[in-house]
C-alpha cells in the first residue's frame, strides 16, 4: 500500500469515528457542497444547496443579531453602574459645599464626561448671587433660563432630559471650555414647590456620547436623585 493510500486510510478512519468533525467546520462543508455542485455540472439547479446556503445567510444574520444584543447588554449594564456610583457620591457628601465641589471633579470623572454644570435661577441680583455660588460648576442665570436653554430657544415645555450635539449659546453654561465640547446632556430638575427650575448640563468632547436617539431611562433616573440631594440640602 502506498504512503498516499495509507493517508487516505487514516483519514477515512478518522472522519468514520468522528463525523462531527467535518459537519461542524463551516469551511470544510462549503468545500464539499461547492465539489458536490461542480460535479453535477451546471444545467442541474440544487434546490436544497440553495436552501441551505439561504439558511447559512440567516444564521450569520441571527449570530450578528445575537452579538449586538450582548454588546449592548454590556454597556447598558456599565452606564447603570456608572449612575449607581455618582448617585452614591452625592449621597455621601457631608454639605452643600462638599456636593457642589464634587460637581467639578467627582461626577465628572465617574460619568466620564468632560464638564459638569450646576445652573440654577435667581429672580434678584444674578451678579451678587454669582458671587455667592462656590467654585466653576455653580452657574447662576436669570429666571426663565432653564427652560429657554433646554428647549434650545423655543416656548415648547423641555423634556426632562435632552440629548444633543453642544450650540454655540453653550458657552453661557460650561464657559470657557464650551469650544472643546460637542455633546450635551440637560437634565431639568425641579427642586420643589416656591423654587425656580434648575439645570445640570454634562458636556462631552464626544460628539456621539449624547445624541437624540439614544435612551434617556438612566439619566432620567439620574435627574431624580440629583433634585431629592438638592430639595434637602435647599430645605
Amino acid at each position: 500500500m502506498s504512503s498516499t493510500a495509507a493517508i487516505a486510510d487514516d483519514l477515512r478512519a478518522r472522519i468514520i469515528d468522528e463525523p462531527t468533525v467535518i459537519l461542524d467546520d463551516p469551511d470544510l462543508m462549503r468545500a464539499l457542497v461547492a465539489a458536490n455542485d461542480k460535479m453535477m455540472g451546471d444545467n442541474i439547479v440544487d434546490l436544497r444547496g440553495i436552501a441551505m446556503e439561504r439558511l447559512e445567510a440567516r444564521l450569520d444574520r441571527l449570530e450578528e443579531t445575537h452579538r449586538s444584543v450582548i454588546a449592548a447588554a454590556y454597556e447598558n449594564l456599565a452606564g447603570t453602574n456608572q449612575i449607581h456610583r455618582a448617585v452614591l457620591r452625592l449621597l455621601e457628601a457631608p454639605d452643600f459645599e462638599t456636593l457642589l465641589s464634587l460637581l467639578e471633579d467627582d461626577l465628572a470623572a465617574t460619568l466620564r464626561v468632560d464638564c459638569v454644570r450646576l445652573v440654577l435661577e435667581t429672580d434678584g441680583d444674578r451678579a451678587e448671587a454669582a458671587r455667592a455660588a462656590p467654585g466653576d460648576a455653580v452657574r447662576i442665570m436669570s429666571a426663565g433660563f432653564a427652560r429657554s436653554y433646554a428647549g434650545n430657544g423655543t416656548n415648547r415645555p423641555p423634556r426632562r432630559v435632552v440629548l444633543r450635539r453642544t450650540a454655540p449659546h453653550c458657552e453661557q453654561v460650561y464657559g470657557a471650555g464650551a469650544d472643546a465640547l460637542r455633546s450635551e446632556a440637560v437634565l431639568t430638575l425641579d427642586l420643589g414647590e416656591a423654587r425656580q427650575p434648575a439645570l445640570l448640563a454634562l458636556g462631552s468632547a464626544d460628539a456621539q456620547q449624547f445624541t437624540p436617539n439614544q435612551g434617556t431611562d438612566l439619566m432620567d433616573f439620574f435627574a431624580g436623585a440629583v433634585e431629592r440631594v438638592l430639595r434637602r440640602w435647599l430645605a
